[in-house]
């Protein structure tokens, strides 16, 4: 029970931010739209320490250290969008489904694509992965609030 007031807390304090937005972008941006900014953040700074770990404190391959800080850092994005964000209680199996197949196209299209293909030319790779993330960011964000979180219609109250 602890776990649905936190969860539910959260949201409530991403609704009353997004209220408060100057400008009017309280009416454009949804309060899961700062939920997943503010945890994909924190997964994002998590990422980045592992990449440093795994690439400067440990030497490995630059494809190596991304892939491996990028799925653990995706690992814990999928579990606290879903419970604190987006607050799913669907199935989490078609879920996670849904999830990896996007997180493999955001890993082929921003991580090696742009990520790698910055470094490459010559872009430091923490900016380079900055750059890839916040790419992959506007992806993600879509990817989970239209197909993988989505509101399925109960067929039976339907």
């Amino acid at each position: 029970m602890t776990d649905v007031r936190f969860a539910d807390r959260f949201a409530g304090l991403c609704a009353a931010v997004v209220r408060i937005l100057p400008f009017g972008l309280s009416r454009v941006v949804a309060p899961s739209f700062l939920g997943f900014a503010v945890i994909n953040g924190c997964t994002f700074g998590v990422d980045l320490l592992l990449l440093t770990l795994f690439r400067s404190g440990l030497g490995l391959p630059l494809w190596l250290a991304i892939s491996l800080s990028y799925a653990l850092a995706f690992g814990l994005s999928f579990v606290l969008n879903r419970a604190l964000n987006f607050r799913s209680h669907a199935p989490v199996g078609r879920q996670a489904v849904l999830y990896a197949v996007a997180v493999v196209i955001n890993y082929a299209a921003f991580l090696l694509g742009v990520g790698t293909g910055l470094s490459s030319l010559g872009v430091q790779y923490h900016l380079s992965r900055i750059i890839a993330g916040a790419c992959e960011g506007v992806f993600m964000y879509s990817v989970m609030r239209w197909v993988v979180f989505v509101k399925r219609e109960d067929p039976v109250s339907a």
